[in-house]
């Protein structure tokens, strides 16, 4: 009785969290009874999308990409225990695109969670708006990308740029504890972890900039983008603790290797083929790779 009445709560959470998009129960599907051993949620830096691809679902995963690197390091890739379902876009639950709601719903219906799911990890919040602003980081054609104004830390409040001082580890950590709670239910054996981003512009600079041919463009007053995925790392460290969730430090484990460094892990538009392999301001498949093996050993696979 008391588990029929939380398997209720938790729907009506989803439901509520999700509005009409209501999270089918794993029970439900035809599936691997005892759940994926690894599933993975998150937006373009997990799913590392190429801008020009499609796939049947909109959402293009290719095998570059981390979660596919971990699957492909553990033995998982190209079976029915590895459930990626990570798209371009995602967000935590910002705009009808591809909610961490939608996103659960999706990896349910593959029949993702159970008893034998040892991991489950959510790479989200970079798409998201926060406070009162509607800016969003991604794609920031207003905001990192435009030559006159900048990206400085006045965007926020001229609406170009997520209010970088609404973001906190309580706020993440009530945005996302929905998705969390519902996880911890159906998968009660799973390790969740929130993977942080990587670094793409280092922290203690107010300039950004990304490789365009053989040169490098430059964005002079960027210390507002910089400062939200600053403030961005630190809210999802601080969720991490708040929910009891493990917290995977993509940014440690690539330090030195941001946009425009000597040794970039951050993509740019450098060759015919940037649009095709991954996403400028993304990962490079050495970068997941980076990324994936770190994950690998922490999380004991």
């Amino acid at each position: 009785m008391k588990r029929s009445i939380i398997r209720t709560v938790l729907l009506c959470s989803l439901s509520i969290a999700g509005s009409a998009m209501l999270l089918t129960a794993p029970s439900a599907v035809a599936a691997p009874k005892d759940g994926a051993t690894l599933v993975t949620m998150g937006d373009s830096f997990t799913a590392t999308a190429p801008i020009l691809g499609d796939r049947g679902d909109g959402c293009v995963r290719p095998p570059t990409s981390w979660p596919a690197q971990l699957a492909d390091q553990i033995g998982l890739g190209g079976t029915d225990r590895f459930v990626d379902v990570s798209c371009n876009g995602g967000t935590i639950d910002t705009g009808e695109g591809f909610t961490l709601v939608q996103q659960a719903r999706k990896a349910a219906a593959a029949g993702a969670f159970g008893p034998a799911t040892r991991a489950v990890t959510i790479q989200a919040g970079w798409n998201d708006t926060w406070g009162s602003s509607p800016g969003r980081a991604f794609p920031s054609v207003d905001c990192l990308l435009d030559v006159i104004r900048g990206c400085g830390l006045d965007a926020a409040d001229q609406g170009r740029l997520p209010d970088y001082r609404a973001v906190s580890g309580e706020v993440y950590a009530d945005r996302v504890r929905t998705v969390v709670d519902y996880v911890r239910y159906y998968a009660p054996n799973a390790e969740i972890v929130l993977v942080g981003y990587p670094e793409v512009f280092a922290g203690d600079q107010a300039t950004a900039c990304i490789q365009v041919g053989a040169g490098i463009a430059v964005q002079p007053n960027a210390a507002g983008y910089i400062t939200y995925l600053t403030a961005l790392d630190a809210a999802q460290r601080d969720a991490a603790r708040i929910l009891g969730v493990d917290y995977f430090d993509a940014l440690a484990a690539t330090k030195g290797h941001g946009s425009c460094t000597g040794d970039p892990w951050i993509g740019g538009i450098t060759g015919v083929d940037s649009l095709y392999v991954g996403a400028p301001i993304h990962p490079t498949p050495l970068g997941n790779s980076v990324v994936a093996s770190a994950l690998r050993d922490r999380l004991a696979f």
